[in-house]
């Protein structure tokens, strides 16, 4: 049934050949299975300043913070708090039993020298690799906590100047492909191989690179956590909360404001990504709000491990750049599968469901420049090189569930690009409603299934190679 509403504007009621597939939350048995399942518990008190540190906010304290969280481990665990002041430091590194206790009236500032964040091996943007260690760092660890009302300032800017300046540089060069994994840069928060850790009622600004990285970790619960990356500039690369080759997360009551993606899963990259082969799967964010940033919800660009079983609900998108945002590349590998997002807003997305196995070909394919033949490379430059099959390269997108979901003043609707090789499958929108400039365009897909769907737009959604992806409009 179409309803004429005026002649620039139409209003679609769709009908595809297979019914759409709506869900309910409780069909997903896996959600009840998420989130930290327990939390550090004790009365003892390590206050910082017992152990020399200064909240002056120009005294470099990394060993007196460092000897607090020491101690409290040795002690069985407890929690380490600070005095009202602003406390610069490197990266601290929290043991099994800790609480880190931010206060309201404390702001944890982060170095601007590279130099105190000492380097480990870790995972950046889909590879393994040597990086700066984080400002803030779970690794290996049980039983972890950080809450607090207090502030963690990265003091990004330096690192955001840096990147641009090499990036510029390096684009010149044909090197667009490596600069992201080239420019060292501070992680805010790092969860690695770790479990049981509650990240609750933190403030965070100005992230020197990503703001908070879950990565090989199991039943880890973000809380409430406030996300403002876009004070003093734009920086780039500064996601909001990546959650990377891990499972059985949580996420809830976040408010992320950045200048990439907001909340985002990811899964190894290419040739390395195929190797590890470590999955994020049954992760739960609900009760979210995205403003500036990439997507409210971004699974890829790295999908090689498999992003599957992903829900979404009661969230918010204000003036993001995407709502949906799935997006891989024909090297990439794995796929996305089981995504279900209900009760959505947007508001002034720039587009509301973007879809791409073939994202940003500057950024996601490596081409080695003439300049760089018979050079020995790093490490990583020759495992972002190591070339992928195309039987193991391409990726998948398919069981996309989309329900109850309402869009206003979005730039576009729906950009969804296949290729004959990777068809974008098994899409179902049950109760969604799209206010956009332009319809966008749909390409190589098949079998998707919709029920009440209201497009209304200036400019007709195209539709084309697909099978089983019929729109009748006026």
């Amino acid at each position: 049934m179409i309803k004429r509403i005026c002649s620039s504007l139409f209003i679609l009621f769709a009908a595809f050949q297979s019914f759409a597939m709506s869900f309910e939350i409780s069909d997903l048995k896996w959600v009840n299975d998420v989130g930290a399942k327990n939390i550090p518990s004790s009365d003892k008190i390590f206050n910082v300043s017992e152990y020399g540190a200064v909240g002056n906010g120009t005294k470099i304290n990394t060993k007196e913070i460092q000897a607090a969280v020491d101690a409290c481990c040795n002690a069985g665990g407890g929690k380490v708090t600070f005095p009202t002041g602003e406390y610069l430091t490197g990266s601290v590194y929290l043991k099994n039993g800790v609480i880190l206790e931010i206060p309201e009236g404390v702001t944890i500032l982060g170095s601007t020298d590279i130099n105190d964040y000492p380097v480990i091996g870790t995972r950046i943007a889909g590879v393994e690799m040597k990086w700066p260690s984080a400002l803030i760092n779970v690794l290996d660890c049980d039983n972890v906590m950080i809450t607090g009302k207090g502030i963690i300032d990265g003091q990004g800017k330096i690192f955001w100047d840096k990147y641009w300046e090499m990036r510029r540089d390096y684009e010149a060069r044909g090197l667009r492909w490596i600069v992201d994994y080239d420019c060292d840069r501070p992680r805010t928060i790092l969860v690695s191989e770790s479990e049981n850790v509650t990240i609750k009622d933190i403030n965070i600004r100005q992230a020197g690179f990503w703001t908070m990285q879950l990565l090989y970790y199991t039943y880890c619960t973000v809380d409430g956590v406030v996300i403002r990356n876009n004070i003093n500039g734009r920086g780039p690369s500064t996601d909001g909360i990546d959650i990377d080759s891990s499972t059985k997360i949580l996420i809830e009551n976040c408010d992320v404001d950045c200048n990439d993606d907001n909340y985002c899963l990811k899964a190894g990259r290419d040739a390395d990504g195929i190797r590890v082969n470590r999955p994020t799967e049954f992760v739960v964010i609900r009760n979210c709000i995205s403003r500036a940033g990439g997507g409210l919800i971004t699974c890829g660009s790295e999908t090689s491990g498999g992003i599957r079983n992903i829900l979404m609900y009661d969230c918010k998108a204000i003036g993001t750049g995407s709502g949906l945002m799935l997006k891989s590349a024909l090297t990439r590998g794995g796929g996305i599968e089981n995504i279900y997002l209900k009760n959505i807003e947007m508001d002034g997305v720039r587009s509301a469901f973007t879809i791409s196995v073939n994202w940003n070909p500057s950024y996601s394919y490596s081409t080695l420049p003439e300049e760089f033949k018979n050079v020995e490379l790093p490490v990583h430059w020759n495992k972002m090189l190591t070339p992928v099959s195309p039987e193991k390269g391409l990726p998948y997108i398919k069981g996309v569930y989309l329900s109850d979901i309402n869009v206003s003043n979005a730039g576009t609707a729906f950009p969804v690009e296949g290729t004959e090789d990777a068809i974008i499958a098994g899409i179902h929108l049950d109760n969604v409603k799209v206010q956009s400039r332009r319809g966008g365009r749909i390409t190589f897909a098949k079998d998707w299934s919709v029920k009440n769907l209201e497009l209304y737009t200036e400019e007709r959604l195209r539709i084309t190679n697909a099978e089983g992806v019929e729109i009748n409009d006026k």
